[in-house]
């Protein structure tokens, strides 16, 4: 159920890095960042900041390509 309240600012230090690193952990396992925003209340720009600090590779825009050029070819 995602959370509808909004999100406090979280100040530098350990309470800020435990979010960080669990945000770090569900987008490293393949959710999004929308999905993470909506799931915390917090805005787009506020968990990728987040998942910024936290050292992220970030993914690649668009989604989940694989397998769509198969799918283009068998038309």
């Amino acid at each position: 159920m995602p959370n509808k309240t909004k999100a406090r600012r979280l100040a530098p230090g350990p309470d800020r890095d435990k979010v960080a690193a669990e945000l770090k952990k569900k987008y490293d396992s393949g959710t999004s960042i929308r999905a993470l925003a909506e799931e915390t209340g917090r805005s787009y720009g506020g968990v990728h900041r987040l998942l910024a600090d936290a050292g992220v590779t970030f993914r690649s825009r668009g989604g989940d390509r694989r397998g769509q050029d198969q799918a283009a070819k068998a038309k």
